[in-house]
């Protein structure tokens, strides 16, 4: 069906207003748009969508927190699946197990209300990081007293946070007088004592009478959890996924229903790497297809290309040399004959498997735009690596400023607002170093680490919620496809559609006079384009000709 779809949006004639979208839930939609006017910068419009996304987002939670009042017989059969048979107790029992099942389900619905259609993890503290969102919108247009409402109902949630707390006192700092009546709103407040009342049952059942309780929210208050719980809880949190064996990988095809390469697998997810919307997939390369994409980078390396560095050296540590390659940059120095065509071609094309497993992966609803592509190498550089203390990389978020102070991340300039999600699709491990690894918003407590390998792509959303960083390249040279996505079309990589042009133009002339002609060695038809690019190397002819846009910056 996915497949049919993108078919009829290709077609000419056809406006994406011809389609109607009946499975996105209303706040998801009202959600994405005010981002997106978030993301162009314009606070003004985007606030009635982020405004409706709130609302809809708690008439959802009351309409499905109203489901778990249906029938018990539905419920008790799970149960029993579950408990196996002679588990039946008295009326009392009978009474306590259907309300405790009924405060469990009404608990789950944050977590089903904040997991979008297609998805298999909710985005973290939703309702939270919408008031943060409406806060930030109030105070860019001048709405000061809106701003207060909404920081104010934030702090219901987290009423320690420091970063509130200070937008708070300049807020009211420039209201100047008290405003007799400004304070949280009602409709969260009403959530807030609502849920917490249903904690405290819980954990008290969970104390008690021995049932399970998995609390969806991290800030619930400490004060809610009994003593006696508060260890196995924190054991249970800091349980790392990699403290055990991890499972065997599953097919693409096992948990997307679209048409995937053959070999790729789905090596760990969100919960292995301690995380959220997170992946990591194998197979994306062959061990001959990453040979040609290092060897397209040492040509163009050799041949002077910088990727508008002026020196060798990393922008990010002076211990290493720093190479980066674009997609229209290997298309010109191909015409130009310095670098192979079949590596530029093949860039193209990884580029494009890496957008499509990334959008089947993480948004199958809505189309992924590639916004920038980067080959990168990063060498050791010898005689430079004893007692290094820095990273290749800093850790850092990719479309937000990452405060590790504060936790925070604030999604302005000159961070890339407009990312999404991010790649690195890896072509070697023959170093030392240069682990990839996921801190917490600290930047310093390490979640997850993952070691590159050729073909091995790591993906994951761009924001605050995986910040990342890179471990010092001590020895050898490390090479990678940086790529990054995006939602808005208007800011999809335009060089990626002129370098598709600069190498597929030429072929297709080609291909035609040799179908006139009869001949079959098109392949070792010479290449007829002129390009103002370095002197050169032998040209090996490719053969794929997919294509499509990104853009991404110098990053893994």
């Amino acid at each position: 069906m996915r497949e049919d779809m993108a078919k009829y949006r290709r077609m000419s004639g056809v406006r994406p207003q011809s389609f109607r979208d009946l499975e996105t839930p209303p706040h998801w939609a009202a959600y994405d748009s005010g981002l997106e006017l978030l993301g162009r910068q314009e606070a003004a419009l985007a606030l009635p969508r982020l405004e409706e996304a709130l609302q809809e987002s708690l008439a959802q939670l009351e309409s499905c927190r109203a489901g778990c009042e249906g029938p018990e017989e539905l419920q008790r059969e799970e149960e029993e699946e579950e408990e196996g048979p002679g588990s039946q107790g008295g009326l009392y029992e009978a009474i306590a197990g259907h309300w405790i099942r009924v405060l469990q389900c009404r608990q789950r619905c944050v977590e089903e209300t904040a997991t979008r259609p297609g998805r298999s993890f909710p985005v973290p503290d939703f309702l939270p990081s919408q008031l943060r969102r409406l806060q930030e919108a109030h105070a860019q247009v001048g709405n000061l007293s809106q701003a207060v409402e909404n920081v104010l109902s934030f702090l219901l949630f987290y009423p320690e946070d420091e970063a509130a707390k200070e937008a708070l006192n300049q807020y009211q700092t420039q209201l100047g007088e008290p405003r007799p009546g400004l304070g949280p709103r009602e409709d969260i407040q009403r959530f807030v004592l609502q849920s917490l009342g249903e904690k405290r049952q819980l954990y008290y059942a969970m104390e008690h009478l021995g049932t399970s309780f998995k609390d969806p929210d991290p800030w619930t208050p400490a004060a809610f959890i009994p003593e006696s719980l508060r260890e196995k809880l924190r054991e249970d949190q800091e349980q790392r996924p990699w403290d055990h064996e991890p499972p065997q990988p599953k097919p693409l095809t096992d948990w997307k229903d679209v048409l995937l390469l053959e070999g790729v697998t789905l090596t760990q997810d969100a919960r292995q790497l301690n995380g959220s919307e997170r992946a990591v997939l194998d197979g994306l390369l062959t061990p001959a297809e990453c040979g040609v994409l290092l060897q397209l980078a040492k040509d163009a390396a050799e041949a002077g290309a910088r990727s508008g560095y002026r020196g060798r050296r990393s922008p990010h540590t002076a211990h290493e040399h720093f190479e980066g390659l674009t997609v229209l940059k290997a298309a010109q120095l191909a015409r130009a004959g310095a670098v192979s065509t079949q590596g530029a071609k093949l860039l193209l094309e990884a580029s494009e498997r890496v957008r499509t497993l990334t959008q089947a992966y993480f948004s199958p609803e809505r189309p992924l735009h590639l916004s920038f592509t980067h080959l990168v190498c990063r060498t050791a550089i010898k005689g430079e690596q004893e007692q290094r203390m820095d990273l290749s990389h800093p850790v850092h978020a990719d479309n937000c400023v990452l405060d590790p102070d504060t936790g925070e991340c604030w999604r302005e300039p000159p961070a890339y607002t407009y990312r999404d999600y991010s790649g690195l699709l890896y072509l070697n491990d023959d170093f030392q170093g240069g682990d990839l690894f996921f801190t917490e918003p600290n930047a310093l407590t390490v979640r997850a680490q993952v070691r590159p390998r050729c073909g091995r792509l790591v993906a994951f959303s761009s924001g605050g919620e995986n910040p990342h960083g890179v471990w010092a390249v001590t020895r050898g040279r490390r090479c990678a496809l940086a790529l990054w996505h995006t939602w808005a079309p208007e800011h999809r990589e335009q060089e990626w559609t002129e370098a598709k042009e600069l190498l597929q133009e030429p072929g297709e002339k080609e291909e035609e006079e040799v179908e006139e002609e009869g001949d079959d060695e098109e392949e070792d038809m010479p290449s007829r384009d002129p390009a103002p690019e370095p002197p050169g190397r032998r040209p090996p002819r490719g053969q794929d000709k997919t294509g499509k846009l990104p853009r991404v910056r110098e990053e893994l």
